[in-house]
């Protein structure tokens, strides 16, 4: 368990979860997804770069690493049921792998209001 505080933001993008999380623009903050479901289409591979940039990123995220402070979402899939060609992990591994905690369970759309 991981205690973190910050500021709440929301995200209420339909896709895009590994992006978002690695945008700087939310870096310490505590990010909030609306979409119902999160996790369904896992994490691309974290280590195939985008050599066109300089210096080099991952190419399917913003920035080296997750850059929130925490993740709410309302409903997580499970471990080993994301589905996706590139995907390499879970978003709970990845998570795990950075420190980064999060709770599901939340109606993340009430608490847009």
């Amino acid at each position: 368990d991981v205690a973190v505080s910050g500021e709440v933001v929301f995200n209420t993008g339909m896709v895009g979860y590994p992006e978002a999380l690695t945008d700087p623009s939310y870096k310490g903050q505590i990010l909030v997804l609306t979409y119902p479901l999160v996790g369904n289409y896992g994490v691309p591979d974290r280590n195939q770069m985008d050599e066109s940039l300089s210096p080099a990123l991952p190419q399917y995220f913003e920035s080296s690493k997750i850059q929130v402070a925490g993740l709410i979402v309302s409903q997580y899939c499970a471990e080993e049921d994301y589905s996706h060609w590139c995907a390499t992990s879970s978003l709970g591994t990845w998570l795990k792998e950075e420190g980064i905690p999060a709770i599901t369970g939340v109606d993340t759309r009430m608490i847009t209001e």
